[in-house]
């Protein structure tokens, strides 16, 4: 007896899946919808800003309240201990880190992962506006200074020179701090080290006394004149022209110029009962830069980007205000050094990782031409892209950023996506073959085929998003740190079931044709090629199949036993490859 099949199978019920099969196989929206599926997917991948780790929203503040002359036990008692009752009561508030020191005292307040910055600090300025009255005599009003991630610095130049000292570093790095700020992006940027020019007045106490003088009358007299007052203003030619008199104090000479007193007629100056000196002052911030063993003298620059822009966009545009401003307000013989570039490890990660996708989707596709055939490997080759594309779609849309825990996201979805596609291609190679000896017309199968393993899959799909999503509700820092792997792969399953309901049967009538297989499945591939695991006669399971069994176990304890032996390293994240320190 012959093992071909003597008639086609009954069609099943056609299903939602064998709906959207059947509307779409031969639809002209069918390459549209591809088409504008990749369009989206990279505009994503351009539009999406690139970073090294995902934002996490963690509204911080900083409460300062001064109390000059106060013992660090007063600071605590009456002004710590009040505050921190009053911060209690605000909604959101998670922790309280207090400081009580002499002088005054320091609350960090943090909010629950996740609240809105703006609505969080609006709270705390209300209720610490409306309790101004509690405030202790001797103590100044609360400064509140909001902190966020996007102030860690992504960017930093340290500024060295074999020539130039410490004052003179810092007087152009001033200026090019300026011309930072301008750049697009850029929220913050900070000097570190040097030292800051400072006019120092000493008064001599015995010159003072000689001219019947006090200090309070230098420091009046200095007051009165580094100012710069409105004389008057007239016009002329259609623009008003404002006249004033005076002018600031700009070096050691004009200030000893300053009149301080002039009794019996004669003046006396500043010069007179004072040392003045024009220099740098007492340095608080040590910065150098080593070379061939010895040291330079050096200012830091660090910049931070504002939130939600691009790291790699910002740094590359500070880069290049600086290369511009070569030569003029960096002199050629200070050096700019990048000792920090965020941005560029941020490109560096984005881009492997993206190469990763690419082997992966590459790995998947060779895989299923091995097992499958080439031209099946096409059509789910084709289904891929289609959904990784949608899923980049729907991170742009949640306003996510490309960085390590996103493109894993993508990556691990890889593996579960083309499950879909390879479960409908399979049952669509299988009617196609089993049609080789019927009389039935290759287009009356097209649709039923995807109808027949529709149920199922859509099951198989919603029990895989049933075990990721979960995960999407985990609170702490952790819940919004790994949120986009289940939303990612949530998102990715989703589409790959739509993607095999549409574009797979489609791709199929495409690569195979129109017209059933020459020759039946069984004839092509003979059913003693493949050694079954379990046969029917045998009571029992044949020895081959125990022995699968086992060597299956044997390799998953080995797997297992490689963590124990420390082979394969555990760790939540990847190490860095930043070389940097911190002292």
């Amino acid at each position: 007896m012959s093992d071909q099949p003597t008639g086609a199978p009954q069609p099943p019920p056609p299903g939602i899946a064998g709906r959207l099969a059947g509307a779409f196989i031969d639809s002209k929206l069918t390459p549209l919808f591809i088409g504008t599926s990749l369009l989206l997917g990279l505009f994503a991948v351009y539009s999406l800003p690139r970073e090294e780790e995902p934002q996490i929203i963690v509204p911080m503040v900083d409460v300062f309240v001064g109390m000059p002359g106060a013992a660090a036990r007063e600071v605590e008692e009456r002004v710590t201990r009040p505050m921190e009752k009053l911060l209690w009561e605000i909604p959101g508030v998670e922790y309280l880190y207090s400081t009580s020191s002499p002088g005054g005292a320091l609350v960090i307040v943090r909010f629950r992962v996740g609240e809105n910055e703006e609505a969080a600090l609006v709270r705390l300025n209300q209720k610490l506006q409306a309790n101004f009255d509690l405030i202790p005599p001797g103590a100044s009003p609360p400064i509140v200074k909001p902190r966020s991630i996007d102030d860690v610095p992504i960017l930093a130049l340290t500024l060295w020179s074999k020539r130039y000292n410490d004052l003179e570093l810092r007087s152009v790095a001033s200026q090019l701090t300026d011309a930072i700020k301008q750049s697009g992006g850029v929220s913050e940027v900070k000097l570190i080290g040097g030292q800051r020019r400072m006019l120092r007045v000493e008064a001599d106490p015995g010159r003072l006394a000689a001219y019947s003088l006090t200090p309070l009358d230098v420091h009046r007299a200095l007051a009165g004149a580094n100012q710069r007052l409105p004389a008057g203003r007239f016009a002329e030619a259609n623009r008003e022209i404002v006249l004033e008199a005076g002018e600031f104090l700009q070096d050691a000479a004009g200030i000893g110029s300053v009149v301080v007193a002039a009794p019996g007629g004669k003046a006396v100056f500043v010069r007179d009962v004072a040392r003045i000196s024009d220099g740098g002052e007492e340095p608080s911030q040590y910065v150098q830069y080593a070379e061939n063993g010895k040291f330079y003298p050096a200012v830091t620059i660090s910049i931070a980007k504002r939130k939600g822009t691009n790291a790699i966009d910002v740094a590359e545009g500070a880069l290049q205000r600086v290369e511009a401003l070569k030569g003029t307000i960096v002199p050629s013989e200070v050096e700019v050094t990048i000792t920090r570039h965020y941005g560029e490890t941020a490109a560096e990660k984005s881009n492997e990782l993206l190469f990763h996708m690419g082997i992966a989707v590459l790995s998947v596709s060779l895989l299923i031409a091995f097992t499958l055939g080439f031209r099946e490997s096409i059509i789910v080759f084709t289904a891929i892209p289609v959904t990784l594309a949608l899923t980049l779609t729907v991170f742009y849309l949640y306003g996510y950023t490309l960085n390590r825990i996103t493109l894993f996201a993508l990556i691990f979805s890889i593996g579960i996506l083309v499950d879909d596609a390879i479960v409908v291609v399979e049952n669509i190679v299988r009617h196609r073959h089993l049609l080789a000896t019927t009389a039935a017309p290759w287009s009356t199968w097209r649709s039923e085929a995807v109808a027949e393993v529709g149920n199922p899959t859509i099951l198989a799909t919603f029990t895989v998003i049933a075990a990721i999503l979960p995960m999407a509700f985990v609170r702490g820092l952790m819940g919004p740190y790994m949120r986009p792997i289940p939303i990612g792969a949530t998102a990715a399953m989703a589409f790959s079931l739509v993607v095999a309901f549409i574009v797979t049967p489609w791709a199929a009538v495409r690569v195979f044709g129109k017209r059933a297989a020459r020759h039946s499945w069984r004839r092509r591939r003979p059913p003693h090629t493949l050694l079954p695991l379990h046969h029917e006669p045998h009571p029992g399971p044949p020895p081959h199949a125990l022995g699968f069994l086992g060597g299956v176990s044997l390799l998953l304890l080995a797997a297992m036993a490689l963590v124990y032996v420390e082979f394969v390293k555990v760790k939540m994240l990847p190490f860095d490859n930043k070389s940097e320190f911190r002292g």
